[in-house]
């Protein structure tokens, strides 16, 4: 991210008038200087909260979270399925892309940054998610997939099943 990209988010974000959590870690801006405008924080210092880090498995699975602005990772993406949050997605490489098209074509629950960034762009993105009835469905299919997810990581689920497999037929096998 470049660190005019850091400054329309934050316009998009300050805009959009919604409280969010933004975390801006060491190494996201490009280059030596990443500055938030001094004029953002005073706008948003009600609703608006800054880090450097956090427990993003834990913010996640937090009721308050209404969306996810994310590179899609697998392991992001993951995290907001299990969740049930939905995307505002900006991939950049590896399986990024891959991801944000499962997440926005085949799985309901995101929305791709298409093109430029620009403050309005960001701003109506965070209003669709929050507010639309785009947003809405994506919500409704994000809670399916977290009950998909604790459906396969339960006892006897899916998930649970397999890697129960793999312990007994992999690892307990080579014992004998």
């Amino acid at each position: 991210m470049t660190n005019e990209q850091l400054v329309e988010f934050s316009w998009g974000l300050a805009n959009s008038k919604k409280p969010f959590l933004w975390i801006i870690r060491p190494g996201l801006v490009a280059g030596k200087t990443a500055v938030v405008p001094p004029e953002f924080l005073e706008e948003t210092k009600e609703r608006g909260m800054l880090a450097s880090w956090c427990p993003q498995e834990q913010v996640l699975l937090h009721s308050a979270i209404g969306g996810f602005l994310t590179h899609s990772g697998w392991n992001s993406t993951l995290e907001a399925l299990c969740g049930g949050v939905p995307l505002i997605c900006w991939p950049f490489f590896a399986e990024q892309q891959t991801n944000v098209r499962y997440s926005c074509t085949q799985w309901g629950i995101g929305i791709e940054i298409d093109g430029e960034v620009k403050r309005d762009y960001i701003e109506g993105l965070v209003r669709t998610l929050m507010d639309g009835e785009e947003g809405k469905k994506m919500r409704k299919k994000a809670l399916e997939w977290k009950k998909l997810a604790e459906e396969a990581t339960a006892p006897k689920g899916s998930s649970y099943l397999a890697l129960e497999n793999v312990v007994s037929k992999v690892l307990l096998s080579t014992r004998d």
